[in-house]
């Protein structure tokens, strides 16, 4: 394995978006960690912390194409998907892509869409295919849909339902910044013109050449079984309605080889499967709140066995 690659891809971005927002770098390496991953990211945080700006940061900064999408209650499905019309001059009906057809999607305010308009993300998100009038268009690699939500402000919104919240590979929070790099923000010139400067660092060539590397990242039995005993114990507590899916459990085994990766490891460590856990985890336990959800898992970790390591 080539145990710097996936570190030096990993140092060009966030060191690129650190142009843009600062204080923040976990949270840029997790939504690195969502996007190696092949997954999707769901920004969750109060308004005015940066949610929408380190999105198009990122974006910016791998390249490819990007659409932002302004979620409201009046969107319909084919806004986001495209439409049949016809075409007058040919005498045929011809199909116009909708925003949906780029390589990251900036759903912002996700919440404020009707239920009917976050379904026609479902199938975009977990097959990375579209399917209209009997056609399917497969999306073009890398896909990933970056979301934000606002969790204080409730009136006019729809809340995610609990089938497309486990679609999002992790639900993460920024924060507010320390109070001497928010006097830096205060200083600098415009966010704006900024993000206008900022340029691609990586490649998709890299991208995928990253990925071929993460998968040689090798994970113990040992590991493994902690993983599983971490989403058991979700599955049998009489607390919950239901415990940690499937899909939770693999997205937990993928994050956890890609940020060993990202330290330069071959080889995947109980903390970083803990690590991992309270992004990964968290949103998908029926709890009521993200907070409650958060304070689950922390108590949970701590009554799991950790497994020691081999010499």
């Amino acid at each position: 394995m080539n145990q710097t690659m996936v570190m030096d891809y990993t140092n060009k971005i966030v060191g690129n978006v650190s142009k843009i927002i600062y204080g923040k770098e976990e949270v840029m390496k997790q939504v690195l960690v969502c996007f190696l991953g092949g997954g999707h990211v769901l920004l969750e945080d109060v308004p005015g912390t940066g949610k929408t700006m380190l999105l198009r940061a990122f974006s910016k900064s791998i390249g490819g194409d990007f659409k932002r999408i302004q979620f409201t209650p009046d969107l319909l499905p084919s806004d986001l998907t495209g439409i049949h019309f016809y075409n007058q001059k040919t005498g045929e009906f011809e199909f116009r892509k909708g925003p949906l057809f780029a390589n990251i999607i900036l759903a912002d305010e996700i919440n404020r869409a009707t239920p009917r308009t976050q379904a026609a993300l479902l199938e975009t998100m977990e097959e990375k295919q579209i399917s209209i009038d009997g056609n399917t268009y497969p999306m073009e690699e890398p896909y990933m849909v970056m979301a934000t939500q606002n969790p204080i402000e409730s009136y006019g919104t729809f809340p995610l339902p609990e089938a497309q919240m486990d679609r999002f590979f992790m639900r993460l929070s920024m924060g507010y910044m320390e109070k001497e790099q928010e006097i830096e923000v205060l200083r600098r010139k415009e966010t704006v013109s900024l993000l206008e400067e900022l340029q691609p660092v990586v490649s998709k060539e890299e991208l995928f050449a990253c990925k071929e590397e993460i998968a040689k990242v090798k994970v113990s039995d040992e590991v493994v079984e902690y993983m599983m005993n971490i989403i058991t114990a979700t599955r049998e507590d009489k607390h919950l309605v239901c415990g940690v899916s499937t899909r939770g459990g693999l997205a937990l085994y993928k994050a956890s080889q890609i940020v060993a990766a990202m330290e330069g490891r071959d080889y995947v460590i109980p903390e970083d499967v803990k690590r991992e856990a309270m992004c990964v985890l968290p949103h998908r336990i029926p709890t009521g709140n993200t907070k409650d959800a958060e304070n689950y898992m922390e108590d949970l970790l701590t009554k799991i066995a950790v497994p020691l390591e081999r010499l």
